[in-house]
């Protein structure tokens, strides 16, 4: 995979990957994050894409105008903590700090995002270790082990011995929608599959999860939206 530039305003940034399986060029932006990718097949040259790629620009534009803009994790930004807003403000003191609304991390500008970043996984960690030890002693089945990822494609997932994974960023959600995650994943230490009874099993551990199911499907890419490496 390669990665080219559509220029404008704003300049946007397209991963060009090729497939000996596909038969036309596809353009795809992701849900969660707004990545756009181009794929061609093998037989299309870079020319050909970036002409199919200046003919969809106006369709690319459009579409990427509907997702809410990056923020990047800097002094004065707001972003949702535990689903509710606060504001990201310059601390003292070697711990990041919460107060009310206010969020205030310590140490140089340029490694507020790191910092908080670091913060919010070792908050995550607990809650999801929490809810998942919960849900676990209610299932009567033990985990084998908790790890957290920034992934793209998926909230949690549930291995074969028993590993739990889950996204960092569920922190940023509202907490019954972290709790309904956790739930889905310990389901699968029973079920690994999506069966009504793995279904029925979420709602013995959890209750009703309509609702922060539809919430993640509605609105988890905006948790992708903050930027933590700028």
């Amino acid at each position: 995979m390669s990665q080219i530039t559509l220029p404008g305003n704003p300049p946007i940034s397209v991963v060009l990957r090729r497939s000996a399986r596909a038969r036309r060029l596809s353009l795809r932006i992701s849900s969660l994050d707004g990545r756009v990718t181009l794929t061609l097949p093998n037989s299309v040259s870079d020319r050909e894409g970036q002409a199919f790629l200046r003919d969809k620009e106006n369709w690319l534009r459009g579409h990427l105008a509907k997702r809410g803009a990056a923020v990047s994790v800097t002094i004065g930004a707001v972003l949702p903590l535990e689903g509710t807003p606060v504001t990201i403000c310059a601390g003292s003191g070697r711990s990041v700090r919460l107060d009310g609304d206010r969020l205030y991390v310590p140490g140089p500008a340029d490694r507020v995002g790191a910092r908080l970043q670091g913060w919010l996984k070792t908050r995550a960690r607990d809650r999801l270790a929490d809810m998942s030890d919960y849900f676990s002693d209610k299932l009567g089945r033990p985990y084998a082990r908790l790890t957290l990822r920034d992934t793209r494609s998926r909230w949690g997932s549930c291995t074969a011995d028993g590993g739990l994974m889950y996204s960092w960023r569920l922190i940023l959600a509202w907490p019954e929608v972290l709790d309904y995650v956790a739930a889905h994943e310990v389901a699968h230490l029973r079920h690994m599959n999506h069966s009504q009874a793995f279904w029925d099993e979420v709602t013995h551990l959890y209750g009703d999860w309509s609702s922060p199911r539809k919430w993640l499907r509605e609105n988890g890419h905006e948790l992708h939206r903050y930027r933590f490496d700028d």
